[in-house]
């Protein structure tokens, strides 16, 4: 596995790859916790919504950014500020939806979120109301939200306020909803539990699933960066 030199932040997808059936195990906090100590920075970068994720992840205080609703929203822990980055969906296609017998349905700041089997309901209704949002898929989930957005929208604004290039970024996640982020990185890794079309677009592939597979890499990280020098900024995007 090559790292890149001046490897800065490790973005890091949640369920499936961070978290194991919802939790982060505390060997993942442990070892996240010795990276962040070599001055590079984390960020998780997830589907859900702020409020579910505070609801199973135990310590946001372990990030130092935290990318929610598939890219659209950007929570600093330390400062306790939030970052909306598209306009809230239409009322009326939060409406139509309803009048589709569509269940469940999660709204949130941006996103609007069901189960896969409603993915065709989803872009019919889009394309009926003749609104520019797209359709996303997570393994079971489908998210909808405005064209343009994703995991490597809400990324690369993240690294435009740190002042981070993407080839600084390693990258790590499971599901099809990460390989827009993932595109972007200098290093792409996907753990042993991913979908096979998200291995074959990686550079990595951990020997061990979820969060097991982000404490082997995180180990290999640590030991590529032991001699290296501190990252310095790298150029905005």
């Amino acid at each position: 596995m090559r790292v890149p030199q001046g490897f800065s932040i490790l973005a890091c997808d949640y369920d499936g790859t961070l978290a194991t059936d919802g939790k982060v195990p505390k060997p993942v906090f442990l070892s996240l916790s010795a990276l962040r100590k070599t001055g590079r920075k984390l960020a998780l970068i997830t589907g859900r919504q702020l409020d579910d994720l505070k609801r199973v992840c135990e310590d946001f205080s372990a990030f130092d950014v935290i990318v929610a609703e598939n890219g659209a929203v950007v929570f600093w822990p330390d400062k306790d500020s939030c970052q909306v980055l598209a306009s809230p969906p239409p009322a009326k296609f939060v409406e139509a939806l309803s009048r589709r017998k569509v269940s469940p349905v999660e709204v949130g700041d941006v996103v609007v979120a069901s189960n896969r089997e409603h993915l065709r309901t989803l872009k019919e209704v889009i394309r009926e109301l003749g609104i520019e949002w797209h359709v996303v898929l997570n393994k079971d989930a489908a998210m909808a939200l405005p064209r343009g957005v994703d995991k490597a929208s809400g990324l690369k604004q993240v690294l435009h306020d740190l002042g981070i290039a993407p080839g600084d970024v390693v990258g790590v996640g499971d599901a099809e909803n990460d390989e827009p982020f993932l595109s972007i990185c200098g290093l792409a890794v996907a753990v042993s539990n991913a979908l096979p079309r998200v291995k074959r677009r990686c550079d990595y592939v951990t020997l061990q699933p979820s969060s097991e597979g982000v404490v082997e890499l995180v180990e290999q990280l640590l030991q590529s960066v032991e001699t290296a020098p501190s990252p310095s900024r790298g150029s905005a995007i």
